[in-house]
Formats: C-alpha cells, structure tokens, sequence
C-alpha cells in the first residue's frame, strides 16, 4: 500500500511543486536584469547619479560641475544662458553680448557678415 501511494502522491506534489516554479520563472522574466546605463557628467566625463543629476539642454552635469564658462560661478537651471554649446551666469552672458552687439562676435567667433562676404565673392567669381 505505502509504494502505491507513493509514486501518485511524489507526482502531485512534484505537479504542484512544478506549477509554483514555473510561475515564480514567469514572474522574473518580467524582471529586468540589464544594468542600467551610467549617465556622464557633459563637463567631467565621471558618472552621476541620479541625487546629483542636473539636465540642461539635454546634457547631463552634475551640480557642482554647471558652472560658467567666463568665471566659473556655479549654476543653476534659473540663472544661465547657453549659446553654441557654452553655459555662462546671465550677468555675464549680458555683458558679453553688450559689448559687441551680437551672439557671434562677443563670443569668440567671426561675425555672420565676414561669412556672407565670403559666399558673395565666391558666388561672383563663379558667375564671372
């Protein structure tokens, strides 16, 4: 009597042993196990986490690195300006762009009608 119960009763609680590991398996398949991808800081190259994670203008710093590029005040998202890439204070960012007039020239770079004056005397020594 004792092996013929046996057999039956070691597969049904095999069965039922089997159903809560498959169901445990089908749970951890929604589980990810991929790491997640480390974010870097646009001005340190080091990781940030998330506490000291800052984004502006779709780059990531961390806060102690958002700083301005003339003086080197830290920033944050309410008090700088960007221009071509660079972050600065808004009072320096003022003051840049007073002095010269314009967001090209102030900032280190040739002024847009040096760049149209070239494309004319290329474009009439084409035509000539």
């Amino acid at each position: 009597m004792f092996q013929a119960k046996g057999p039956t009763a070691a597969a049904s609680t095999l069965e039922v042993k089997n159903n809560s590991v498959s169901s445990a398996v089908q749970r951890s398949k929604s589980f990810n196990l991929k790491a997640p991808v480390k974010e870097l800081c646009a001005t340190c190259q080091k990781t940030v986490y998330p506490m000291e994670r800052l984004v502006a203008d779709k780059l990531i710093f961390h806060n102690s690195c958002f700083c301005c590029k003339h003086c080197n005040t830290k920033l944050s998202l309410g008090s700088y300006a960007a221009l071509h890439g660079e972050f600065y204070c808004k009072p320096h960012f003022q003051q840049l762009f007073k002095s010269k007039g314009n967001y090209d020239e102030g900032f280190g770079r040739k002024q847009h009608k040096e760049l149209w004056m070239h494309k004319e005397v290329e474009s009439s020594t084409k035509s000539a």
